[in-house]
């Protein structure tokens, strides 16, 4: 199937967005999704929901204008993105945890959540 010119750009803004993550990833570890838990327990989570709240806060202050700043919009999809894969390790970990509290430590796994995309959809 042939793509409409809107269809185009929004599969090359989502390329960017992509290529941005990935760069981000290689360039910083994967911080966002295994963080090293020095100071904050808190979960990847909740730990991206920060990020995403003090990116707002700083829109909102008037510090980066979305009318004249790409990389804050670039930035909060990134969250985003990186919030949704965190969400549904969570879900799968909450589903592994209650088949293990179940079945008992015989329980496995599934060798790689990242193996099923259809997850992510």
């Amino acid at each position: 199937m042939t793509m409409n010119e809107t269809e185009m750009k929004i599969s090359c803004v989502c390329d960017d967005i992509k290529e941005l993550l990935i760069h981000k990833n290689r360039k910083y570890g994967d911080s966002a999704l295994k963080p090293c838990r020095v100071f904050s327990k808190s979960s990847a989570s909740e730990q991206l929901l920060v990020r995403i709240d003090d990116k707002l806060n700083r829109i909102m202050k008037g510090a980066g204008l979305l009318a004249t700043d790409e990389d804050v919009v670039n930035d909060l999809i990134g969250y985003l993105v990186l919030l949704k894969i965190s969400m549904t390790t969570d879900k799968h970990n909450e589903i592994f945890n209650t088949g293990r509290s179940i079945y008992g430590e015989g329980f496995k796994s599934e060798p790689d959540i990242l193996d099923h995309a259809k997850d992510f959809s």
